[in-house]
């Protein structure tokens, strides 16, 4: 079973024709009650005319065997005299059942006024000689006219009469015809219903077909991404605007984006292991002269080389913290002190802070400076500025050097990885070319930005935009 309904068309399917049945179940229910009522009514209003009519005879002192209603044409008739002295009853009744007598032949009959005490129930409406009463009583019931049996609806008045007392007047309508509609409507029911349930399951099941066929085509080309691992392949995108237009081209997106970040891994692993590769091969080839020619071991050198190397290991483990997706933190930093901390001790960097306070990681955003602040060193002739003011809702840290610039081809390119421009190429002036990705990660974790631009000396401009704590 729970294969059988393991696919989302099957559970579609059987979910609509389950409600659809319900809620025919429930109509037909609700349809076959109020026809049942109404023609009840109806057979009752007939039963009732009948019964007021044969009681208007007796109000005006008609003799039993003059009133016109016990002809049987109009159904079964009863007058009982007291509550259960059977007077008066139609001609050809054979049989009787629902009222409250059974007999079908009159009694013998009784002095004037003598049935006023029979079997009286002490809770009949008052009435005056000659008066109807105004309210009837229904019941069901059946009787035998003929030779023909039928169901009735049974109808009871009251009158008082002049010389005979309270009598009670039972008149009958036949429910033949009730009882026929209630079963041609439940028969066309029962055929009609399993028909409908039918259709309903049957379009149900192209329709969601239909629906899930792009789903079915994303599923099988995700399968064949996965086998291949190409990440530039791509999902179908149906040519509609629907919820599942809009999944495929989700889907698309996050494979760009899973391709991007692959291809950035490794590059980044890659690049990586070129860089580490310079310092420890020098590292090594000093270590082995060292160890033939102790008089030959640069000790300078190999503490330069181990301290590039310990720096590139840094950045590098700092990377995976960030694409690891690592929280800055929430605690109140003031970027002017910071920015004078990160600028002592070096030399031809002027500082101009007003405080500015940001929500983040101190030791993160020091970083920043401090790459940002390197990397103006190493292109300036001779001097840099730092600024920290407020813009806006928005804390604005400049830093900017009176060097050569970056052309505004480079602006962006200069925040890869790995990036070193023509100028800064020598390792031994140059970095790795993390230091500028570092800070522009840092600042966009932070919900900042970071950008190049031109300085106000002609050199570049480096701008750091955090929101205000």
């Amino acid at each position: 079973m729970r294969r059988l309904f393991g696919s989302v068309r099957a559970r579609a399917t059987l979910g609509a024709t389950l409600v659809v049945a319900v809620a025919l179940v429930a109509a037909g229910a609700a349809v076959l009650l109020s026809l049942k009522s109404n023609l009840m009514g109806e057979a009752g209003t007939r039963a009732e005319r009948s019964a007021r009519a044969v009681a208007a005879q007796l109000a005006a002192g008609t003799p039993y065997d003059k009133l016109s209603g016990l002809d049987g044409d109009d159904g079964p008739v009863q007058v009982l005299a007291g509550k259960k002295r059977l007077v008066a009853a139609s001609e050809d009744l054979e049989k009787i059942s629902g009222t409250d007598s059974d007999r079908v032949k009159p009694q013998s009959p009784v002095a004037p006024g003598g049935d006023d005490d029979d079997d009286s129930d002490g809770h009949e409406e008052d009435l005056e000689p000659g008066e109807i009463a105004g309210e009837s009583t229904f019941k069901n019931g059946s009787a035998t006219i003929d030779g023909d049996t039928e169901d009735y609806r049974f109808a009871a008045v009251e009158v008082e009469t002049h010389d005979r007392g309270r009598l009670k007047v039972y008149a009958g309508a036949p429910l033949a015809a009730e009882h026929g509609a209630v079963r041609t409507a439940l028969t066309v029911m029962l055929i009609g219903f399993p028909l409908l349930l039918g259709v309903v399951a049957g379009v149900t099941w192209l329709v969601t077909r239909r629906a899930l066929r792009p789903v079915e085509g994303i599923r099988s080309e995700m399968a064949a991404i996965t086998a291949s691992q190409d990440l530039a392949r791509r999902v179908p995108e149906p040519q509609t605007h629907d919820e599942v237009a809009r999944l495929a081209r989700t889907t698309n997106e996050t494979l760009a984006a899973l391709e991007t970040s692959v291809e950035r891994q490794r590059r980044f692993v890659a690049d990586a292991s070129h860089e580490l590769r310079s310092p420890i091969a020098s590292l090594r080839t000093q270590l082995e002269v060292a160890a033939a020619h102790p008089e030959l071991l640069d000790l300078d050198g190999a503490v330069e080389d181990t301290v590039r190397l310990q720096r590139l290991a840094a950045d590098l483990l700092l990377l995976a913290r960030l694409d690891a997706g690592e929280r800055p933190g929430d605690a109140k930093v003031d970027l002017a002190g910071l920015a004078r901390e990160a600028a002592e001790g070096r030399t031809g960097v002027t500082v101009d802070a007003e405080p500015v306070n940001v929500a983040g990681s101190r030791g993160q955003l020091g970083r920043v400076l401090a790459n940002l602040l390197d990397n103006a060193q190493r292109h300036a002739r001779s001097a840099v500025t730092v600024s920290v003011r407020r813009e806006g809702d928005l804390a604005l840290v400049g830093v900017a050097d009176d060097g050569d610039g970056v052309p505004a081809s480079d602006r962006e390119r200069i925040f890869e990885r790995f990036v070193r421009l023509d100028a800064a190429r020598s390792r031994d002036d140059g970095g790795a070319g993390l230091g500028l990705a570092i800070a522009r990660d840092v600042a966009v974790r932070h919900g900042g930005t970071l950008t190049a631009a031109q300085g106000p000396a002609g050199g570049a401009l480096f701008e750091l935009r955090l929101p205000l704590s």
